[in-house]
């Protein structure tokens, strides 16, 4: 049971993309805003804290809805399924990243800056075209982990409150894992957890991709020969792996100079090609699907195992 309900969390996501109403991740962000307002100090004791309690608290009220669910004489897995399709994001990524190639490709660059903000957190202000491009690529290659293939995984390994669990490390992490002023403190316990639930996730993201490398005209050793090769170099121990995984996949060269917050970085170079083009966004959705269709098939096979837990 809990193998269909992942794919059906799954289906639900590629047919309908984010529930419209109540959706799960916003309202939690909504809740970490407002415990913020309460709980901040610049220390890292009180970002733990804080923290803990916020991801813990996620987690048990997915345990706790799915035994009042069996209690009821529902299934755990209608929970499962259910906060599955609430914790993914690979239609609306796609979406938003073919939208911006639309926009580049129609050379309305003021529109593509403007859509960027849907795919990642980068400065768009400055961007030219082929910038705005490698940020779409280098975008649904993370988030292909972190918003489709971890919440998967994490689902088979742990059930519904695994699932609720990761997405709210995940979304912390977004919110308060900065290295600026405010947050290297408090949020440092936010982007450490983040690191470690999805350690797992972008290895086998990255492996996927490998596997999928032919729908976007790659080859499987090519695309596991750069993520040996380039993966690591990344400041990020798992944004790298899929980033690489990407670059190899589609030929093409990732990373380069970006601004988050008003403050330059540059990231070490991915790949072997060209720049990405607005074909190689396209070609990146087609793929990041492709990864979401072999993770979903990956992690409900792992859930039929006879170890884990029925329903």
């Amino acid at each position: 049971m809990s193998a269909t309900a992942l794919a059906a969390g799954y289906a639900a996501d590629v047919v309908f993309g984010d529930p419209r109403r109540l959706h799960p991740v916003a309202g939690f962000g909504a809740l970490a805003q407002r415990a913020e307002s309460v709980a901040y100090a610049p220390t890292r004791a009180r970002g733990a804290a804080y923290t803990a309690l916020l991801v813990g608290s996620a987690a048990l009220a997915g345990e706790l809805a799915a035994r009042a669910a069996a209690q009821a004489g529902t299934s755990r897995a209608v929970v499962l399924g259910a906060v599955t399709w609430g914790a993914l994001g690979g239609r609306s990524l796609t979406r938003a990243a073919d939208r911006l190639a639309g926009q580049v490709g129609a050379q309305d660059l003021d529109a593509a800056r403007a859509t960027l903000p849907w795919l990642c957190g980068r400065d768009p202000a400055d961007l030219d075209a082929d910038a705005l491009v490698r940020a779409a690529v280098e975008s649904v290659a993370e988030n292909t982990s972190d918003a489709v293939v971890g919440a998967l995984l994490w689902g088979a390994l742990c059930g519904p409150g695994g699932v609720m669990g990761y997405r709210a490390a995940n979304t912390l992490d977004a919110m308060i894992g900065h290295r600026n002023q405010r947050y290297k403190d408090f949020g440092w316990a936010a982007a450490r957890l983040d690191d470690l639930v999805n350690w797992p996730a972008a290895r086998l993201t990255a492996g996927l991709t490998a596997l999928c490398a032919p729908i976007a005209g790659g080859t499987p050793a090519a695309t596991w020969r750069i993520v040996r090769r380039d993966g690591g170099a990344h400041p990020s121990p798992n944004a790298g792996r899929a980033e690489a995984a990407f670059a190899g996949a589609l030929g093409v060269r990732l990373g380069g100079p970006l601004a988050y917050a008003g403050v330059a970085q540059s990231r070490p170079c991915m790949g072997d090609g060209p720049a990405p083009s607005t074909d190689d966004v396209r070609r990146a959705t087609r793929l990041s699907l492709a990864v979401g269709i072999a993770a979903t098939l990956a992690c409900s096979a792992f859930a039929r195992k006879p170890w884990r837990r029925r329903g």
